[in-house]
């Protein structure tokens, strides 16, 4: 039971590192197939929901038109929590995301200081992600030179 444990969580861990390096390969049509078909992704900025988004196709779609604005994204996961329930789990997970884009002729940098809180069901033998709250608590834009 312990074993079973430990893998589940490694196999979470890597439901939430492959959403960051999916991001950053642009990679859109992979990510979403980590949530769940209804899966939603609530988005705060400055303690206000900026976006709420549920489904495949709108994750897709979102994802896809917001990550074409930048020629650069990489996202940097830190630490991490899981709550392992049987079938179901909840993780929050920090994570430093840095955007690099050309905007009015200047190469502009964005850092966004991320806390993710996912919620997550083993369906089949595979987790995926059922909800996701992204809470961008800080945001750094500055000009690249």
């Amino acid at each position: 039971q312990r074993l079973s444990a430990l893998e589940d969580k490694q196999a979470i861990k890597h439901v939430v590192d492959e959403f960051s390096i999916l991001a950053d390969t642009k990679e859109i049509e992979k990510q979403v197939m980590l949530f769940t078909p209804d899966g939603v992704v609530e988005s705060y900025a400055n303690g206000e929901r900026s976006s709420l988004l549920q489904g495949r196709a709108q994750l897709q779609e979102v994802f896809s038109g917001f990550l074409a604005n930048f020629h650069t994204v990489y996202h940097q996961n830190g630490q991490q929590t899981i709550d392992l329930q049987g079938d179901r789990a909840e993780t929050t997970s920090y994570c430093r995301v840095i955007l690099v884009g050309d905007q009015e002729g200047k190469t502009m940098k964005t850092t966004l200081y991320t806390i993710y809180q996912d919620q997550l069901v083993k369906q089949e033998g595979q987790w995926l992600i059922q909800h996701r709250t992204s809470n961008f608590v800080w945001r750094e834009v500055e000009e690249v030179k």
